[in-house]
């Protein structure tokens, strides 16, 4: 059995490989850039007007007579003489001469006759080019994410297709004879199968959608053959269930025949004690306990950053926080908890309902305390660490 930090460790210092592929930019939402963008023009590309009104050198007469018009996409050079002004609109290009534009409010117009009632500074409002980025600019990093604003940005440059880093391609498999798929009465001595849907709906929220699910029945044969046809399939398994000592856990057994390699078993933690990692090749297997609440305490503190690192992210942990507990708890285990709670912005409550097998409080928290083994006492606003759920932490 090793500790938490031990457990994280492995974690962070596993090398896993990534696969990076070229997509159109429409279908990058939520993507993580594989590499550097640089800026192939400047934006803008030319001296932009940023308000409807009028293109003038500047001076300090008020009158001048008005020439001709510039609108958003003419592509015309104008020309302009002192004391001659340009009727112009937003995102129209600013004749050569001219240096400032006087907002339309701030003029009187008879005819071809202009009188400047408010003088703006010069240079007022003219977009210079390159204001935003000059060609050859990195724009966007490696690692980035690309949200809905970087890929108007993209767009607005000219650009079509991004390198992405393709998201892990998952199995999940399910072991227990006991479990039922929802849906029909329960039939004695069964329970609902609960794990498989939770661990998928966890791995869409977290850009994740390539995934398949396996059952196994509770016999060595069965499982060695499941845990085959899952890496076959994938970079990651997720197997819940079946790797306690039990007469009936065939999962570490099966995965030995399977030749993946272990990495850890048991964590000095409640709830999960009976997590095991390993790896075949450039896979990856987690087998997490039975119980729900354990299957996603582990998945939030040790899948989400390999599940994570494979699709190109360097901050790959949940954001953790501090804050000013609500609730006194008393750590008799000897163990790092890992407790459901809820932060209200200024101070968290350790919830009730903390058992491996109990999800309902895990469905009114929004982080998790992490409380270390060698902590025995939480006083009333003692500052602890959280967890925090309700983010991607990307």
């Amino acid at each position: 059995m090793i500790s938490v930090q031990q457990a994280l460790h492995i974690i962070d210092t596993t090398v896993v490989p990534n696969r990076i592929k070229k997509v159109k930019i429409a279908k990058s939402l939520g993507c993580i850039l594989a590499e550097d963008i640089t800026a192939p023009i400047h934006m803008p590309s030319f001296r932009q007007s940023a308000m409807d009104g009028y293109a003038i050198i500047w001076s300090e007469s008020a009158k001048y007579t008005l020439t001709d018009e510039a609108k958003a996409g003419d592509a015309q050079d104008l020309s302009l003489k002192p004391f001659e002004a340009v009727r112009i609109f937003t995102g129209a290009k600013v004749p050569d001469q001219a240096d400032t534009v006087v907002m339309q409010e701030h003029v009187s117009k008879i005819e071809h006759d202009l009188s400047i009632n408010i003088m703006p500074n010069k240079g007022a409002n003219v977009r210079p080019i390159g204001e935003q980025v000059k060609e050859g600019d990195i724009v966007l990093k490696k690692g980035s994410v690309l949200n809905e604003a970087a890929i108007g940005f993209l767009s607005g440059l000219g650009l079509t297709k991004v390198a992405i880093y393709l998201p892990p391609k998952i199995s999940i498999l399910v072991t227990g004879n006991e479990l039922q798929k929802p849906g029909k009465p329960l039939k004695p001595g069964k329970i609902y199968e609960s794990n498989a849907v939770m661990l998928q709906t966890a791995l869409k929220r977290f850009g994740i959608n390539d995934i398949k699910t396996f059952k196994a029945k509770d016999t060595l044969k069965a499982t060695r053959k499941s845990i085959k046809k899952a890496l076959k399939f994938s970079d990651i398994v997720l197997i819940s269930g079946g790797i306690s000592v039990g007469d009936y856990d065939f999962v570490k057994e099966a995965l030995d025949k399977n030749h993946v390699d272990e990495m850890f078993y048991r964590l000095n933690q409640k709830p999960g004690k009976p997590l095991w990692f390993g790896k075949k090749d450039h896979q990856f297997v987690f087998a997490l306990p039975g119980n729900p609440a354990s299957v996603l305490t582990c998945f939030y503190v040790y899948v989400l950053p390999i599940l994570k690192k494979f699709s190109g992210l360097t901050a790959y942990h949940l954001p953790q926080i501090q804050a000013k507990s609500a609730t006194a708890f008393k750590n008799t285990t000897g163990k790092t908890l890992f407790l459901k709670a809820y932060y209200n912005g200024e101070d968290v409550t350790i919830l009730q309902g903390q058992q491996s097998s109990m999800l309902h409080a895990f469905a009114s928290s929004n982080v998790l305390v992490k409380i270390p083994e060698n902590l025995e006492n939480i006083a009333i606003n003692d500052t602890i660490t959280c967890i925090k759920l309700d983010g991607h932490g990307s």
